[in-house]
Order: C-alpha cells, then sequence, then structure tokens
C-alpha cells in the first residue's frame, strides 16, 4: 500500500523477487518510451547511518519486495521538476468550456488558454477535411503560445485529427476526449448495452464504437447523431422550447428500442451536451445513467501532467506519499497564482454569457481572436 500511494496509477509496475523492469508510456495518451518520467527509487544506508538516494543504473527499474518498507517516489523525494507553461485547449465553441471547467476543478494550480471557434462552428456536419484543417490551425496557434499539453475537448476534432496532431507535434501531449469517455461508459454500465449521441461526423467515424469494444468487446452499442442539438446550445438559451423539442426527440430512438436492446447508460458525446445535461437525464429518466465525456477526459490530463512532471510551481500532486506512513514530505514549492486566457472567434458576447453561467464567480474575460484561415 506504501509503495501504491506513491507511484502514479498510470505507470504499471509488477514486483517480482529481485528487479525486474516498469513499463510506462511517455505519455499516457501516447506511445511507449524509456526511460519513463516517474523512477521508483531506494535508500540505502550510508556513513553514519545516513539514507541516500540511489536508482538502478538505468533509473527505471522497480525494487525486491524484500526492499519495500524503504522504498519511496522519486516524485516525492527526489528532485522536484515543474512547468509554469500553461495548459491549452480548443473546441468548435463553447462546449469545450465543460472540458476547461472540470480541468481548473482537478489541476487549480494550472494555468490554461482556451480557444473557441465558434465562427465556424459546428465541426460536427463539415467533412473531415475541413475539421483537420480547422484543428491543425488551432493546434498551430496554442503550440506557438508555448502550451505544455493540448485537450482536444472536441469530439469532433478528436475522432478525426487526433492522431495527425500527435504527428505533426510530436513533443506535445495531446489528450482527447473520445477514449476517456468510453471508459467511464464501459465502468458505468450494468447490461452491456450503452447509448451514444454525438455529431453526425463522430458517429460517422465509428470513433466511439471501436474505443467501447476496444474496452469491452462484449459491449453493445447504439450511436445516434445530435448535431442539431449544438446550435441550439451554441445559441445560449438553455432552456428554450426548441432545444427540449430537440432533445426529446434525438433520445426517442432509444424509448424506442426493443426490450433486449434497451441501453443502461448514455455516453454524452460532444462536449457541448453536458451543457445540456439536466435535460437529458430528465427525459432518459432515473435508470440510465448519463456519463460525461468531460470529466473523464479531465482526470486524463490530470494523470498526463502528474506522469510527465509538468505540474506547475505550487501545485499539488495527486500522487504524493503519506509523509506520515513513509517518513518523509515533499519539499516546499513556490505558489505561483495561475493565469487563464478565454478566446473566441465569434461573438464575444454569446461566448461570455455561456462562460459565466457555468464559472459563476470564477468567470473569464473572453477575448476574440482571429484565425489566418
Amino acid at each position: 500500500m506504501r509503495l501504491a500511494r506513491c507511484v502514479v496509477r498510470a505507470v504499471s509496475c509488477q514486483i517480482r523477487q529481485g528487479v525486474r523492469a516498469a513499463r510506462s508510456f511517455r505519455f499516457v495518451t501516447g506511445t511507449l518510451a524509456t526511460p519513463p518520467l516517474i523512477s521508483v527509487i531506494r535508500l540505502q544506508s550510508g556513513p553514519g547511518g545516513q539514507r541516500n538516494l540511489n536508482t538502478s543504473p538505468k533509473g527505471w527499474a522497480c525494487t525486491s519486495i524484500s526492499a519495500l518498507p524503504r522504498i519511496v517516489c522519486a516524485g516525492c523525494y527526489g528532485l522536484h521538476m515543474s512547468d509554469p507553461r500553461p495548459i491549452g485547449f480548443f473546441d468548435s465553441g463553447v462546449g469545450g468550456l465543460t472540458v476547461l471547467r472540470e480541468a481548473q476543478r482537478r489541476l487549480p494550480g494550472e494555468s490554461t488558454i482556451y480557444i473557441g471557434d465558434s465562427a465556424r462552428h459546428p465541426y460536427g456536419t463539415r467533412s473531415d477535411a475541413e475539421v483537420l484543417d480547422y484543428a491543425m490551425e488551432l493546434a498551430d496557434v496554442l503550440v506557438a503560445r508555448d502550451v505544455k499539453a493540448i485537450v482536444i475537448a472536441c469530439n469532433t476534432a478528436t475522432s478525426v485529427a487526433l492522431a495527425h496532431l500527435r504527428q505533426r507535434h510530436p513533443a506535445v501531449p495531446f489528450i482527447g476526449v473520445v477514449r476517456p469517455g468510453a471508459a467511464a461508459a464501459v465502468l458505468a454500465t450494468r447490461t452491456g448495452r450503452i447509448g451514444v449521441i454525438a455529431t453526425e461526423a463522430t458517429v460517422r467515424s465509428g470513433a466511439y464504437f471501436t474505443a467501447i469494444k476496444d474496452q469491452n468487446p462484449a459491449v453493445q452499442v447504439e450511436a445516434r447523431a445530435a448535431s442539431a442539438l449544438v446550435p441550439l446550445i451554441e445559441a445560449g438559451d438553455l432552456s428554450s422550447a426548441q432545444l427540449v423539442e430537440a432533445v426529446r426527440s434525438t433520445l426517442a430512438t432509444f424509448k424506442e428500442l426493443p426490450a433486449a436492446a434497451k441501453i443502461d447508460t448514455l455516453l454524452l458525446g460532444c462536449t457541448h451536451f453536458p451543457l445540456i445535461r439536466n435535460l437529458i437525464a430528465a427525459e432518459l429518466g432515473e435508470s440510465i445513467a448519463v456519463v460525461d465525456s468531460a470529466a473523464a477526459a479531465a482526470a486524463m490530463l490530470q494523470e498526463v501532467i502528474s506522469v510527465n512532471h509538468l505540474d506547475a510551481p505550487g501545485s499539488t500532486r495527486g500522487t504524493a506519499a503519506d509523509p506520515g506512513a513513509a517518513g518523509h514530505s515533499a519539499p516546499a514549492r513556490a505558489e505561483v497564482l495561475p493565469q487563464h486566457q478565454l478566446f473566441t472567434t465569434g461573438a464575444v458576447e454569446g461566448f461570455s454569457g455561456l462562460a459565466d453561467r457555468l464559472f459563476g464567480d470564477r468567470a473569464m474575460e473572453a477575448e476574440q481572436i482571429s484565425l489566418s484561415r
């Protein structure tokens, strides 16, 4: 248990008698790379009983079971690296603000830059080529602003552009919203029947079907395109009669499924949809769980930041060891106030209205940004 508190959950490390190599992802969402950025280290006794830090020759091995009482985490006892750069987010409009809100809750010490491409929304009815072009432009803008990680806070852009963006900017970790949402839905379902509502482009890509099947091939997936909801949400009136009717019409197809195929979990496969979660839940009833990909993506971001030692100065590591149990404490870190920037390519007034509703007294002032394309 002591070791488990020290090692980041995302790092898979099997401890055997003797020494066995640990495998880790360079980025939680990326491909295998070594050595990992988290090391497990052993305290050894030096002259006069003084304890010294000593990593393995490769700097990335787990020690034997017999050494467990003397193992601590390099993130707690070793040199602390910090990264004050902001985290970047982009979406086709206001929907990604739901991801930003969850990220700020989980990582309150991190600075952020958000770009909502409201001038060109919705992405869900556009061609894959258009979506890819827009996503590359937005990512380029954020990389030029020296962000340390980018969250594609848009399901359509994730399903179309994620792999391309990782190739275009290999030094920057990209976090999408599809796979975290799929994993959360698979964990939530009891009957193995999941419904997905997403944009036309996301449904067409098959991204959620593939991601859910990767988690559990036995799960049945019923996906429905709901692109019509996005412009109604962007309009800002989240209780309008037109929006209520559109929600009812979208969800009716799930209610009409035969008893043997009825879903028990609905995955909101567009980051706009958590803004009307209450409407959706009320229409479905209490028997169906509503899963939010925004919250799942924010949790993944938190892991990426922690595993890769990208956390800002003064922020709190979610994986720090208990000093009472391990006999040590993490070094003090200077507090730096986070800065948050909010940009939209569309009208500032409507964008700011929804941002104010989401963030309340933590609301940020939005600015308009012009893109070259």
